[in-house]
């Protein structure tokens, strides 16, 4: 492991002594926050893909809404996918992004 540098032992530090408070406001959050690190660690396989431009900027935002690295999300999502759980939110996204959604259910 490497060296620890001043920033981190100032963190380190400060969680030590207790003085660090948690953001997750609620007890979804905590799962949820749980689940992506998870999810991130427990990662074994490494797998290449092509994506378009266009939905490769779009993951990219969607993972900045959401506070999580893009490659994090897409696991996440493959994940829900398998497991049975993925739910369809409506995005905050731009129009471009509502306008594909609107085809998809009318096809």
């Amino acid at each position: 492991m490497k060296a620890l540098d001043r920033y981190e032992k100032q963190v380190l530090s400060a969680f030590e002594a207790g003085k660090l408070k948690s953001t997750v406001t609620s007890e979804a959050s905590l799962r949820r926050y749980r689940e992506y690190a998870r999810a991130t660690l427990a990662k074994n396989k490494r797998v290449n893909i092509r994506l378009s431009t266009q939905d490769l900027s779009e993951i990219q935002t969607r993972a900045a809404e959401e506070g999580v690295p893009y490659q994090t999300l897409i696991s996440s999502v493959l994940h829900k996918f398998l497991v049975g759980r993925f739910v369809e939110k409506t995005s905050r996204l731009t129009t471009r992004s509502s306008a594909r959604a609107k085809r998809r259910r009318a096809a």
